[in-house]
């Protein structure tokens, strides 16, 4: 396996110590004991609940090629049997490490923000600018403090493109992070109603997704969702924060990257954009709406980075969704099948809206029914009532007529969704799995969405549990 990063070079990037006699170098980063591979160096990052250096004596049994460790932990930590870079902080030791991998970088780096389809148009974007070059990309939703500077520093000198995801629930997040990137790209994807509860209102949270502009490289561009409603503020803060070039990509009539036509199908979606002067018609392989909105970004960032939109546009037909994001899975009922659609990672109202029209698109078999499996929505603060109880109109202009809720915040829901949506709610996903397992028909569409705190995985594990998945098919969210 190739070497990452030289013992000299890391060493020398992060401002350490050596202690012992270094490997020639490394072959990966690992900030995680539990999934740490032979060769990689082990940072032993202090976390809000853990600390990486009571598990330094893991990660040697793992196969740790080098060990960074604080100066202060160095005395309790006794006589260890690997390598050791010793840092002052292993965090700040990581940022360091993240701009020399920058600094050494040759590839076009693209950055996305916003407040929901970050993880998905990353991952598409990983997706297609892998049929044209060696592609390095956020594992996960690796988007906070330590998970971007971590991406950084794994990326290899080699790459051609890098795509990295900022996410943010304060002011003054995304700044420092963004000027570690150093973007020519910036992806503002849409600004909704996610967390809330620690801004005034949806035009403070654009102004916090708005610091993506000020990392961005000279003659960079920011790509701004055309369609929603605060496109003209970041336009404003764009060109405040000095970018000359920002394009929108979306359906209105004055997008740069412009929805042509479009047809939606419940597998898939048919399109056809104008990008960059020349019309692109693709096969999305993942359904819905609003995947179509993250690909005209995709598209738009992949035009801006210089990539072949042929083989990109080609590569949309296979694109998959992520668990938790909308994947697809057939159930296998004793009579029949039942259409599972796992959303369980994330939910605020707009992609609540997105995962309903999805569920509303997905045809039923027989005497089936749709079913949406909703809980609580996370970080909405003082508005969360309110938003909860919305939810009662999206989801009377559907044609879902069977509901399970669960959690605190969705019980305002419950009290106020007509008679004519069969309703049961119950504290937890705990308590709802009994009942949701015991009415599942074959013939159902069961969709489930909830923020990832919830633990609404736990009923998706459950289906797989009770009726094995004889297929998986493609959505996402």
């Amino acid at each position: 396996m190739s070497l990452l990063w030289t013992s000299e070079a890391l060493v020398a990037a992060m401002d350490g110590r050596p202690l012992g006699p270094m490997p020639e170098g490394i072959t990966g980063i690992s900030i995680d004991s539990r999934s740490l591979q032979p060769g990689e160096a082990f940072f032993a990052i202090k976390g809000e609940a853990m600390d990486g250096h009571d598990f330094v004596t893991a990660a040697i049994k793992a196969g740790a090629g080098v060990l960074v460790v604080a100066e202060g932990k160095l005395p309790s930590l006794g006589r260890l049997t690997a390598p050791i870079i010793v840092v002052e902080d292993v965090l700040v030791a990581l940022e360091k490490l993240g701009v020399a991998a920058r600094a050494r970088s040759q590839a076009k780096i693209i950055a996305v923000t916003g407040s929901a389809g970050k993880t998905t148009t990353k991952e598409a974007l990983r997706h297609v600018l892998s049929a044209v070059g060696k592609v390095h990309a956020s594992a996960q939703s690796f988007n906070n403090h330590w998970g971007v500077p971590l991406t950084l520093a794994r990326m290899a000198a080699d790459c051609d493109y890098a795509v990295f995801e900022i996410g943010m629930n304060h002011p003054d997040e995304i700044r420092p992070l963004v000027k570690m990137v150093r973007p020519h790209v910036a992806i503002v994807t849409m600004i909704a109603a996610a967390h809330l509860g620690f801004f005034r209102n949806l035009d403070d949270i654009a102004k916090a997704k708005a610091e993506i502009f000020e990392g961005l490289e000279p003659d960079g561009a920011a790509l701004l969702n055309r369609d929603d409603a605060r496109f003209k503020l970041l336009d404003k803060m764009a060109h405040a924060a000095g970018v000359e070039h920002v394009y929108g990509f979306g359906e209105n009539a004055r997008s740069t990257f412009k929805l042509v036509s479009c047809e939606l199908h419940a597998d898939h979606s048919d399109v056809t954009a104008r990008i960059g002067g020349h019309e692109v018609t693709a096969m999305i392989g993942a359904p819905g709406r609003h995947m179509v909105q993250n690909v005209l970004a995709v598209l738009g960032a992949a035009h801006l980075a210089g990539a072949d939109l042929d083989k990109v546009a080609a590569a949309l037909a296979d694109l998959s969704a992520e668990r938790g994001r909308g994947k697809r899975h057939v159930l296998q009922h004793p009579q029949g099948q039942i259409t599972l659609i796992d959303e369980s990672y994330n939910a605020n109202p707009a992609s609540m809206a997105a995962a309903m029209a999805l569920l509303n698109a997905t045809p039923v078999t027989g005497e089936g029914r749709r079913i949406a499996v909703l809980g609580d929505m996370l970080e909405l603060g003082d508005h969360s009532a309110k938003l909860h109880a919305a939810l009662a109109e999206l989801i009377v202009g559907t044609g879902t007529r069977t509901v399970f809720l669960g959690g605190p915040e969705m019980r305002t829901l419950a009290e106020t969704l007509p008679d004519e949506i069969t309703t049961e709610y119950r504290a937890g996903a705990e308590e709802l799995k009994p009942v949701l397992l015991a009415a599942l028909k074959p013939g159902d569409v069961v969709m489930i969405k909830s923020s990832k705190g919830i633990g609404f995985a736990k009923l998706v594990d459950a289906l797989l549990g009770k009726f094995p998945a004889g297929s998986t098919a493609n959505s996402q969210t």
